[in-house]
């Protein structure tokens, strides 16, 4: 009887970065070996399969993309926290809302994994529009991964996760749901309502028009390479408005890329 395999060979895993990167654009490196092992073995135990061989076959044969997406679900990275670079706030505070008061307003959370980032962006838009729920105002967040964004439409958060919250935002935006030593808090329809979230893989079709007044991308291109990032940031480019704003994580950087952006400030760019 053959038994179980847990040997990642140089091969296999090869094979599963190529795959990632034609799939959604993620370059997977060397390094990433126990990564990747310790993630998929989850799923080929669930599976009952005998080890890598077996599962880059069970892909490759599955017409369905059922098991490609749980796949990417468990490759994809997902760390993220409340008011995340703050100094991306504070300029959308003081530099893009005002300008924005009194018109329709499309922000873009792409990559939003957990729904920190969306909810945030919910939140500052509460607390700096007037009369927010009298105007025509979206947030659309997107994610590769389905079972991050199941996790991010119930906007049900540890204690630990909202201590990043401002003190005097979390009883107007979130609501105990688990009281005693393992408080949750649940995000309210206040921010909720604001958005829409949906699956996207960054390197497929975009159904959406736009254009977008803003649109985070942080701390999502680390893990592409330079061809892929530089197709990205040109499609970001022509989806937002004029004047429109693109944030990306303060690690990335748009050198060695070809763009048309203007640089506002670090990890700050504009149409």
């Amino acid at each position: 009887m053959e038994t179980l395999s847990t040997h990642l060979t140089e091969k296999q895993f090869n094979e599963i970065c190529e795959l990632a990167y034609s799939l959604c654009g993620i370059k997977l490196t060397a390094g990433k070996e126990e990564l990747v092992k310790s993630r998929l073995m989850k799923r080929i135990r669930a599976l009952k399969l005998l080890g890598f061989d077996e599962y880059i076959a069970y892909v490759h044969s599955d017409t369905t993309g059922t098991e490609i997406r749980f796949m990417l679900d468990e490759l994809a990275t997902n760390k993220t926290s409340f008011f995340r670079e703050m100094p991306h706030f504070d300029y959308m505070i003081s530099s893009i809302l005002p300008h924005l008061q009194n018109r329709k307003i499309r922000i873009w959370s792409a990559g939003c994994s957990s729904g920190e980032e969306p909810y945030t962006i919910a939140m500052v838009l509460r607390e700096y529009i007037a009369d927010v729920d009298r105007k025509d105002v979206a947030i659309l967040a997107t994610d590769l991964s389905h079972k991050i964004l199941a996790r991010a439409r119930e906007g049900v958060y540890e204690k630990d996760t909202v201590k990043e919250v401002p003190a005097g935002l979390v009883p107007k935006y979130f609501t105990h749901v688990n009281p005693g030593p393992s408080m949750r808090y649940r995000a309210n329809d206040n921010i909720r309502k604001l958005i829409r979230f949906a699956h996207l893989n960054l390197m497929g079709d975009w159904p959406m028009k736009g254009p977008f007044d803003l649109i985070f991308c942080r701390n999502v291109m680390i893990y592409f390479d330079k061809p892929t990032q530089n197709t990205l940031i040109n499609r970001y480019y022509d989806l937002l408005c004029d004047g429109g704003v693109l944030f990306v994580g303060h690690s990335e950087s748009f050198t060695g890329l070809k763009h048309r952006f203007r640089f506002v400030k670090p990890a700050i760019y504009m149409k």
